[in-house]
């Protein structure tokens, strides 16, 4: 078991709700439920959502969102009772839910424009204590819409945690407003489910904004789960600092980085993640990039990993191969045994262990012993940063 996790279980039994948040699209308050609106609640829902998740906050995914729905068969776009958004956060286990409504003017005519006035509606209810928050809203024309809900997004931060929130105007120089045009695009790229549909939206949307920083993590990521590392590299090193997905961005682009054997620029990118988030794979990525390196502190960055899960084959592997190239036979053979202890099929691990075995070193050009670290590619930061929220919360 993953060391955060083990902490997480024996921390506290009230870690989840007391510190989930849950963010709902808005529902559109006119009754005309005009089609071509159905991006702005999920618009306003997002930009919340990555705020509350940039300054630490556990919020749950989208998809989790999205599975709640559907087993409760609640269609997106319906208007919400307060019952009913209680009973998607009890079975979200969120410990605040914030949901909303807006309405755009003339949009029962279907005579809406970007000159057309929007109200944005945001209101929060703490499931603990069954407490509402206050209401807060923001009205304007809706070509202003982003700047709106970038306005609504710091309201909500300041109302959940005021003592971390950083100064409004700080805040807005932070997140600029993007065009809308591409905000609408990188909005319905999110909601399509046809991935070349949303590949095509996310392109659209990074190119109408360049400062747009979300739709280039989503391009990458894409193009990253394809194996295209190149072109997914391109994307993920555009992405800011200001996003709440940067840290997953610099582990993938590290990942890119080493995959086209530039091992220096992965190191860089992975020590960049660990200086926030101290994660096994990581440190293992890290590891491996130095290795390939001939780094000696790969070794240290192997045993960090190791000592965060002892469960997982690979993290074994990793230290006894760098052990091996180092010409430690014994203390390498010991680690080769935990890996097939724990995956006995492992027929690198066992080829290996006999090499130990027989003494038989590194030979340069050697194939099936040159480049075998093994990294991992799945981010998994939810358990880390589920301790930090419950630390905090008890300073």
């Amino acid at each position: 078991m993953r060391f955060w996790a083990i902490l997480i279980l024996c921390f506290s039994p009230l870690l989840r709700a007391a510190d989930t948040v849950a963010v709902l699209p808005l529902f559109n308050a006119d009754e005309s439920h005009a089609s071509n609106l159905d991006w702005i609640g999920e618009s306003v829902a997002e930009t919340i959502h990555d705020t509350l998740s940039s300054a630490g906050m556990l919020v749950l995914a989208r998809e989790d969102r999205e599975e709640v729905f559907r087993r409760l068969s609640i269609r997106p776009e319906v208007v919400l009772t307060r019952a009913t958004v209680m009973r998607i956060g009890e079975n979200l286990d969120a410990g605040r839910i914030i949901y909303g409504d807006y309405k755009v003017e003339g949009a029962d005519l279907g005579a809406t424009s970007l000159k057309s006035g929007i109200r944005l509606t945001v209101r929060s209810i703490d499931l603990k204590k069954l407490r509402p928050g206050q209401a807060l809203e923001q009205t304007g024309p809706l070509e202003n819409l982003t700047q709106m809900q970038t306005n609504l997004a710091w309201m909500a931060l300041h109302d959940l945690d005021p003592d971390r929130t950083p100064p409004q105007d700080q805040f807005l120089r932070d997140h600029p407003p993007v065009r809308i045009d591409a905000n609408e695009s990188y909005i319905r790229g999110l909601m399509s489910s046809n991935p070349e549909q949303r590949m095509r939206l996310f392109t659209q949307a990074a190119k109408l904004d360049e400062r747009f920083s979300q739709p280039n993590f989503q391009l990458g990521r894409m193009l990253f789960v394809r194996k295209d590392y190149k072109t997914a590299g391109q994307w993920l090193e555009k992405v800011t600092k200001s996003d709440s997905h940067f840290e997953e961005g610099s582990f993938l682009l590290g990942i890119c980085r080493y995959q086209q054997g530039d091992f220096e620029s992965a190191a860089r990118q992975f020590r960049t993640v660990l200086a926030d988030l101290p994660l096994n794979e990581v440190y293992n990525d890290l590891g491996a990039a130095l290795s390939r390196r001939n780094d000696p502190a790969a070794g240290e960055n192997f045993r960090k990993a190791l000592e965060g899960d002892d469960g997982d084959p690979d993290y074994w592997f990793n230290l006894g191969y760098f052990l091996w190239k180092q010409g430690k036979f014994s203390d390498a053979a010991e680690k080769f045994r935990a890996v097939l202890d724990r995956s006995p099929q492992d027929q690198e691990a066992t080829a290996m262990l006999g090499r130990c075995i027989k003494m038989d070193g590194p030979r340069p050009g050697d194939p099936r012993s040159e480049g075998r670290e093994r990294i991992k590619t799945a981010f998994e930061d939810s358990a880390w940063r589920q301790l930090q929220a419950e630390l905090k919360k008890k300073k």
